[in-house]
């Protein structure tokens, strides 16, 4: 069983305490910028063992009577269907998605803003008639010609004066956004200069949860945020403006540490004076106060970052891409002094791969046993290597089949003869559901389908690019997967 890394419980609590102390600086109403994910942050929850991906969502569920969300989406990313990769859908659905989880945890959502709103952006328009038409409320917040650069021309009717005032009824503020480049800091600006036109109190924050300030700028956890970032060219570094201020070494990122003369102008120009002295004195994360075992989270962060680099892999092998994004992490591998041959799942795949020469794969279970998968006439390597850990958590004998060939063979009749696949193989899904049905009848089926749970958190490598089924299978169960940057056939269609 993996070891935690991090107090959970302490750090909903420091999270709370410091917000709260934020909420008391301003006196009065506080936007609060929410980076990353509120929820399903599974990055965080891979490089931080015990940080679970509902943290965030669950300290703010404590504050549920004083929280409202505003959730914003740019008008460019509906125009482009942009795809959040994590959870294979477009943002547009995932606002949705969004709205569904915070309402289950009791909490307030008041309204959508929809940014960077132009006259010809149909896909703008047609989002905003449908979250209208379900009886939610939309703001339009549009481009400004030189943001951030031209201060005077922002802080004016003519720039977040013609954004639309969001209304709120509550005074802790969270925005969020399904992705980055959405505009949360804009929109949380533009509130302070209508609210200040209009003679409310109200002050801005940041919650991000990486780089963690007060790690050092080369330890694992912040170089795996590096990693996570590289297609956005984000790079960690020392603050200048915090050391300059109060002597302090600290971590933050280019892309705020670019922007903060431009926001202190603007805070100046809004507030009369800045609250803040540097890009990190924004921030509320106590994330680096609750590691509690250090050595964890760094093996832990190698491991993911082993992991961005098979997936830029296979990303740019399906896309057909320049190396740009894998040739970063692969310099960030150096600088940790690792390779992707250092995950522990990768030698076996490849090793039973060469031995059987067909596609393979391998599982690392919980307690560090290591069960591999080879393909077969009615299995692929994926669903072989599936049942086996199922095997082997349930202290079922290997030589043990729990699904007779007279039983996959109907299956693959149909496939074949009735619905058109080429492929007799069993996929992932076709295994467990041909297993839970054993489950009826067949003890040893029952007792490997109940360790179905136990997979979550396992790390798996194929050696060859997944189909969508099994990736799909593979993310439903938390399993982290990643494979070789390898075509399983030459085709040059392939279902997506």
């Amino acid at each position: 069983m993996r070891r935690p890394g991090f107090d959970r419980e302490k750090y909903l609590e420091l999270q709370a305490d410091h917000i709260d102390a934020r909420r008391r600086q301003f006196g009065g109403k506080l936007y609060l910028e929410f980076g990353g994910k509120l929820f399903d942050d599974n990055h965080a929850s891979r490089v931080l063992p015990g940080f679970t991906p509902d943290n965030k969502i669950v300290m703010l569920e404590r504050l549920a009577d004083e929280v409202e969300i505003v959730i914003v989406i740019s008008a460019l990313d509906l125009q482009r269907n942009k795809l959040r990769s994590d959870v294979g859908i477009p943002y547009d659905a995932d606002v949705l998605r969004h709205i569904d989880v915070f309402r289950s945890y009791g909490l307030h959502v008041g309204s959508v803003v929809i940014s960077h709103v132009t006259e010809d952006n149909r896909q703008a328009r047609a989002f905003k008639r449908k979250l209208e038409r379900l009886g939610i409320k939309v703001y339009r917040h549009f481009p400004i010609k030189g943001y951030p650069n031209d201060v005077n021309l922002i802080v004016s009717e003519q720039g977040y004066g013609r954004n639309e005032y969001v209304e709120t009824t509550r005074d802790l503020v969270v925005v969020t956004a399904p992705g980055p480049g959405s505009g949360k800091m804009a929109t949380c600006l533009s509130q302070l200069y209508h609210d200040h036109q209009r003679g409310i109190s109200s002050g801005y924050a940041k919650y991000e949860t990486f780089p963690i300030w007060n790690l050092p700028l080369d330890h694992p956890v912040n170089v795996a945020y590096e990693a996570a970032t590289a297609d956005l060219d984000d790079v960690n570094m020392i603050d200048p403006f915090h050391l300059a201020a109060y002597g302090e070494q600290v971590v933050n990122y280019n892309r705020d540490v670019e922007i903060f003369p431009v926001l202190s102008l603007l805070f100046e120009q809004i507030m009369g004076s800045s609250p803040y002295k540097s890009p990190t004195d924004m921030g509320v994360n106590m994330a680096g106060m609750c590691i509690s075992d250090d050595e964890v989270c760094r093996e832990a962060s190698r491991q993911e970052v082993i992991r961005r680099y098979y997936h830029a892999l296979v990303h740019e092998k399906r896309d057909e891409l320049e190396p740009t994004v894998s040739d970063r992490i692969a310099l960030i591998l150096s600088r940790l002094g690792i390779s992707k041959e250092d995950r522990p799942v990768v030698l076996p795949a490849l090793e039973t791969e060469r031995r059987t020469k067909a596609p393979a794969a391998a599982i690392e279970l919980p307690d560090g046993r290591i069960v591999t998968g080879k393909t077969s006439p009615l299995l692929g390597a994926s669903s072989a290597m599936l049942l086996d850990a199922l095997k082997a958590l349930a202290g079922i004998d290997d030589s043990v089949q729990l699904l007779a060939s007279e039983s996959i063979e109907p299956i693959q009749t149909l496939k074949t003869q009735h619905l058109g696949s080429k492929n007799p193989r069993l996929h992932t899904d076709e295994v467990l559901i041909a297993l839970s049905v054993s489950a009826t009848t067949d003890e040893l089926a029952r007792r490997a389908l109940d360790e179905l749970q136990h997979l979550r958190g396992c790390d798996v490598h194929t050696t060859v690019i997944l189909g969508s089924v099994d990736e799909t299978i593979f993310r439903n169960l938390g399993v982290q997967v990643t494979s070789e940057p390898v075509f399983q056939t030459k085709k040059l269609y392939r279902k997506r």
